[in-house]
């Protein structure tokens, strides 16, 4: 890629092998919505840790940008697990496979499985907090305003939007619906509430009150 297109808003991808290979992986086995989206994530994520004033390994968020909706894929619809989680295991599998050190994927790992677990990420290590951010500010628009227009513009004319909100929601429904018991307890579930007739959302009291147990 050139610098073009991989520098905007005073934030660059970092130039390293292991940041290339993540990069065509991502491009090569997901959609076109899904690999802009995630390096969006990548850059919102960024500037944002620069409006926080945290200290963190831009290499390492960038995989965790751009592995943490990986578990969308057709290929996983039948795992049976949170979609979370079948993206964790695989940027696990790829840093692993590039000797990466066990703190450093074990961040990675965290980062993206917790990336749709509002209110835990932000008081957790800086990647961990920032994949979450910038995948809130994306898709939810939480803190839109702490990143100036000419940096938005400059970031989405590189990886544009077109009809965005519709075509997520689309994606979301389609990676999750062929697992619906994995929204238990998690925001995901309200995309099959809204997109899904017949999906009746996991309840946490009825579950208490339904379990084995006597008393």
């Amino acid at each position: 890629m050139t610098t073009q297109e991989t520098s905007a808003a005073g934030v660059t991808v970092p130039d390293t092998h292991l940041a290339a290979a993540a990069t065509e992986l991502v491009r090569d086995t997901t959609s076109e919505l899904v690999y802009h989206h995630s390096r969006r994530v990548y850059w919102w994520g960024s500037l944002q840790g620069r409006n926080r004033g945290l200290s963190f390994d831009p290499e390492l968020l960038y995989i965790g940008a751009m592995f943490h909706d990986l578990g969308l894929g057709v290929k996983f619809h039948g795992s049976g697990r949170r979609f979370e989680v079948d993206s964790a295991d695989e940027a696990r599998r790829f840093l692993h496979a590039h000797g990466v050190p066990e703190d450093s994927v074990r961040r990675v790992w965290t980062a993206i499985a917790l990336h749709t677990t509002p209110g835990i990420p932000e008081f957790m290590e800086p990647e961990v907090a920032l994949v979450t951010a910038g995948v809130e500010y994306d898709v939810l628009g939480i803190g839109y305003d702490d990143i100036g227009p000419e940096a938005r513009a400059e970031i989405t004319a590189l990886h544009p939007r077109p009809d965005f909100k519709r075509r997520i929601l689309q994606a979301f429904t389609d990676g999750i619906a062929p697992r619906p018991e994995t929204t238990f307890g998690n925001v995901k579930a309200d995309v099959l509430a809204h997109f899904v007739p017949g999906f009746r959302r996991g309840d946490f009291v009825e579950t208490i009150l339904r379990s084995p147990w006597p008393e």
